[in-house]
């Protein structure tokens, strides 16, 4: 079996993140950024740039002008946003590279990751009144622990998402035959993408359930997150669904109205999001 750290290292063997994405990662921690810093990397990277005009011309923003430059797009996404699209345009590529074999199905996952990432954003926007771009960025990172276990064990990954029942939790069958999880794996890559303290957290702990939760952290937004969409159908693996702490519960009781109201957009918002993607 190998370590959390020794997956990570085999996985950065063979597969590396894009250099625009690290770059921006440490563009966005650097307080002397320009706009004009972020445009520079930007055009390092055509598919970047297309994927780019796409989403602020598509319908999820629904401008009444198109917008055809780099500068007036990175302008109206800002920062942290077009970090976000730079690191899902990277995550797909990398999801969509292989067939996947029995229950696991890496198309299944990647709908997940981004659904729980549009849902994570409407969360932190709507319900806390928060920026919602790191909330979207938990989101989709947070399974990719899974992708490293398949590329890395394939046989004894394959074997746990076997064996897990729905009522189950996949870390432990993960422990079982692998000797680690993907809650850690991916905390351990998010250290190395350069991502916050707070995103290396949530990744980290979005199976945790804990007394004393504050339903407002990152990493509560992705809990809940992941329970509304796995019992709107995706979860991960066929008819898995995630458990809540035991103070989000409570959140979730105490703001039903709300969240009632929530949940009746998001079908509509996660098409406009997938859209972008072509999932």
């Amino acid at each position: 079996m190998l370590s959390a750290e020794q997956f990570v290292k085999k996985f950065k063997d063979v597969k590396t993140l894009p250099y625009v994405v690290t770059e921006l990662s440490r563009l966005i921690s650097d307080d002397n950024t320009t706009m004009k810093d972020f445009e520079d990397i930007i055009k390092m990277d055509p598919t970047l740039v297309a994927r780019l005009l796409h989403l602020v011309n598509s319908a999820f923003y629904g401008l009444s002008q198109q917008v055809t430059s780099i500068d007036r797009a990175v302008a109206f996404l800002g920062m942290r946003n077009l970090r976000s699209l730079a690191v899902t345009d990277a995550l797909q590529n990398i999801f969509k590279e292989k067939v996947s074999a029995g229950i696991f199905s890496r198309k299944r996952l990647w709908l997940h990751c981004a659904v729980v990432s549009t849902c994570s954003k409407i969360l932190a926007e709507r319900i806390f009144g928060i920026n919602g771009d790191d909330a979207y960025l938990c989101g989709i990172l947070h399974d990719f622990g899974k992708i490293i276990e398949e590329q890395i064990a394939t046989d004894d990954f394959l074997a746990a998402c076997e064996a897990c029942q729905p009522t189950d939790s996949l870390i432990e069958h993960e422990h079982h035959f692998l000797g680690t999880d993907h809650c850690e794996i991916g905390y351990l890559l998010a250290q190395d993408w350069g991502m916050s303290p707070a995103i290396q957290e949530a990744i980290r702990d979005h199976h945790t359930l804990l007394e004393n939760a504050d339903p407002s952290n990152l990493t509560s937004i992705l809990q809940i997150a992941q329970y509304i969409t796995g019992q709107m159908g995706y979860s991960s693996l066929p008819d898995i669904t995630s458990p809540l702490s035991p103070s989000l519960v409570l959140h979730l009781q105490e703001n039903m109205a709300e969240y009632k109201v929530l949940i009746d957009d998001l079908p509509e918002e996660i098409a406009k999001a997938l859209d972008i993607y072509e999932t």
